[in-house]
């Protein structure tokens, strides 16, 4: 069984700002992130992108007449109002956001925000000068507080030579604003709306000295796939990571760590949790000692230093403890490679977990670091093996498991 993502409907509002030419690399990441995007264009957004570039990205018809006949017998301003889930106006210039407040409805931008009942984001972009205006800044105001939601402009060069407030937030950055939206939207209706699920992931850095460290090759692309999937699904998700590349979900709490010992009072530190799935890839052990100084190689035949380790915290193991903090379901993962299910049969025993989730991370499955994932989910009563899939879609489906196992 699976759970199905509610529709999330944008309509696309491009406004006429220089921004607008970073509308088409917006509309592409949230189709990416599989919403439905239709796009209104107004005569000044039409300067900047055309509207066979925003129809072929969109393959949808781009709106631009707020008194076109074909426009309104094919789907009418107001059908289109009440088709969207989030009304994004992106570019928001300095006139739009002042008709917006002005209630102007003599263009189809503006019938169309005053026909709707969608919630409303409006991302503004213009010169510093124009957004420091009281006007401008009166209109903000009176926006935010009818509920339209403000995307503050960042500071930075603008196309004008000027610097300052007033740029547009990067595609990526909006669109992780639309995400939270819509996920934060979950935690009041979704399947998992209510619960609160631990993500461990990434690797641990074992400090020698200042300069050196014991590490492992996770990429942490695992668990913040899960941690995005549970967040999709309305699930109140703290991501506690070692060090990655990766940019946070939206959505979702994040707490940095770089050791074994972090992670631990992170992890014991925020709960309690209902579910805590460790994809984390912990250190076992760590140097007894740090050296205060970077350890010196004085000559080309210099013994290697003897470096003594110790054990470093079970997370899982102490997650699993019974008790009344307990987490419900206490999910491990187990990376090996050879004997994969004995290994994570014993270690599912071993840790006092509930599920294990293990995979072969032999350097010929190029799993370890990269896009897919091969697993087998071991329960007490079941050993299932999974087909190679992305990481994404072993993220939607164990938290689609998580969600029936919860519901029974």
């Amino acid at each position: 069984m699976s759970e199905v993502l509610p529709p999330r409907s944008v309509l696309l509002i491009v406004g006429g700002s220089i921004a607008a030419f970073k509308a088409p690399e917006l509309l592409r990441l949230l189709q990416a992130e599989g919403m439905q995007v239709r796009c209104v264009l107004t005569e000044g957004g039409r300067q900047f992108v055309t509207p066979l570039t925003l129809q072929a990205l969109s393959g949808q018809p781009v709106h631009t007449d707020l008194f076109s006949l074909t426009a309104e017998q094919e789907m009418g301003h107001i059908a289109l109002s009440r088709w969207a889930d989030l009304v994004l106006v992106c570019p928001a210039s300095a006139n739009l956001l002042a008709r917006m407040a002005g209630g102007l409805a003599d263009d189809l931008a503006g019938a169309l925000l005053l026909a709707t009942d969608a919630p409303v984001m409006a991302v503004p972009a213009m010169n510093v000068r124009m957004w420091e205006h009281p006007a401008t800044q009166a209109n903000v105001a009176l926006l935010a507080e009818r509920g339209v939601s403000i995307l503050q402009p960042t500071c930075g060069p603008m196309a004008c030579g000027e610097f300052g407030a007033g740029r547009m937030p990067e595609p990526v950055d909006i669109k992780d604003a639309v995400l939270a939206f819509f996920r934060q939207q979950q935690c009041q209706a979704g399947p998992l709306a209510g619960r609160r699920i631990l993500v461990t992931a990434g690797p641990t850095h074992e400090p020698l000295d200042p300069v050196r460290y014991l590490a492992n090759r996770s990429s942490g692309q695992q668990g913040f796939a899960l941690a995005a999937g549970l967040a999709d699904l309305g699930a109140s998700v703290t991501l506690v990571s070692g060090p990655v590349s990766l940019p946070a979900p939206a959505g979702v709490t994040f707490l940095a760590c770089e050791t074994a010992r972090e992670m631990q009072a992170l992890v014991m530190g925020n709960g309690p949790f209902d579910v805590a799935i460790c994809t984390a890839a912990v250190a076992d052990w760590r140097p007894e000692h740090e050296a205060g100084q970077k350890i010196k190689k004085t000559g080309a035949y210099d013994a290697a230093p003897p470096i003594t380790l110790v054990p470093n915290p079970d997370i899982l193991a102490e997650l699993s403890t019974k008790g009344p903090n307990r987490p419900r379901l206490v999910i491990g993962f187990a990376a090996e490679t050879e004997n994969v299910i004995g290994n994570a049969t014993a270690k599912r025993q071993r840790k006092g977990c509930d599920w294990i989730v293990a995979n072969d991370v032999s350097p010929q499955t190029g799993i370890m670091g990269g896009m897919e994932n091969q697993v087998v989910l071991i329960t007490p009563d079941n050993v299932e093996q999974w087909p190679r899939m992305s990481k994404a879609d072993v993220a939607k489906k164990l938290a689609a498991r998580i969600t029936v196992w919860l519901s029974e």
